[in-house]
């Protein structure tokens, strides 16, 4: 008979090798560019102002893992990670936008705000959970987030700040995306690394 519970989870990879973007696909008008020191800046292109918000999401799909990554974004800037967004933003960008059908609405979304006007602040899992006594830095801080089938977990810079059990109607397995929120926002990733979880063995009983 199979094991009840889930085995170790497998060693920590990288998601982004800091030297290109293989691996992912840039959604909406937002440019994603690697820079010399491997980190990963999004910003909108002053000649072509994003008019709605843009994605840089993984080609490969996850289901249940351990996320970590650090990031940074300006004072008044809005970011995100999405989980499980098998959209990958289709109405988040360009003519197709419906704001009742973004990553949020979909999978999940896991806020990043440094002070934009929003009731959510970073490690919130957006409409769902209200972070906890965030502590936001206007600096680089670690998000860390666990995904499980029956629960997600954030932490903000080693601290528990919300947690959700899912929502019965939704995806169990997607993608991971990186948002970037708006024309005035800037948004820097570096470190983002996984690792996935995987069923037990069976027993030798």
């Amino acid at each position: 008979m199979l094991a009840a519970s889930l085995a170790t989870a497998s060693d920590w990879i990288p998601l982004f090798n800091g030297k290109t973007l293989e691996g992912w696909e840039v959604i909406g008008e937002g440019v994603w560019t690697v820079m010399s020191d491997g980190t990963l800046l999004g910003q909108c292109d002053p000649r072509k102002p994003c008019l709605h918000q843009s994605w840089l999401y993984t080609k490969k799909e996850f289901g249940e893992f351990d996320l970590y990554l650090e990031f940074w974004t300006r004072l008044g800037g809005n970011s995100g990670v999405s989980i499980r967004d098998t959209s990958r933003a289709r109405w988040a960008v360009g003519t197709e936008w419906d704001p009742n059908r973004t990553p949020s609405h979909i999978g999940y979304e896991i806020q990043i705000s440094n002070g934009y006007p929003d009731r959510y602040p970073t490690g919130s899992i957006y409409l769902l959970a209200p972070a906890k006594d965030p502590d936001m830095r206007n600096d680089w801080n670690t998000l860390e987030i666990e995904s499980r089938f029956d629960r997600i977990r954030v932490k903000l810079n080693g601290k528990l700040v919300a947690e959700h059990p899912g929502l019965p109607d939704r995806p169990k397995v997607g993608p991971i995306g990186l948002q970037l929120h708006d024309r005035n926002s800037i948004v820097m990733f570096r470190n983002i690394r996984i690792r996935e979880i995987t069923p037990a063995s069976p027993s030798r009983d």
